[in-house]
């Protein structure tokens, strides 16, 4: 799923599963290793909440689009996101080792 290039929309949430964050980026390893390498840091919210567990990612082939998706899953409600996630992760199953 990881294309050589492209830009993806992730969410990642803590070990509990009680927050969630929705960002964009051009490499999603090395951002999901960014966030679990700052954990606990209480200057971003990703951080501060502890989330680096990947379950869910979305490719989009131009970053225009990719933002303006990221933007959507930010303004929707917790129970919108849930169910987004459990379309393609029904289990919550964490992604950052999978094969993408």
């Amino acid at each position: 799923m990881l294309n050589a290039h492209g830009y993806y929309v992730y969410i990642v949430t803590n070990p509990a599963k009680t927050s969630l964050y929705t960002g964009v980026t051009n490499d999603v390893r090395r951002r999901v290793q960014e966030h679990f390498d700052n954990r606990g840091n209480p200057s971003t919210f990703a951080e501060h909440y502890y989330c680096y567990n990947l379950v869910y990612v979305e490719y989009f082939e131009h970053i225009e689009g990719a933002i303006a998706r990221e933007k959507e899953i930010k303004g929707w409600t917790r129970a919108k996101k849930d169910a987004l996630i459990a379309v393609e992760n029904p289990q919550w199953l964490t992604l950052n080792y999978a094969e993408l």
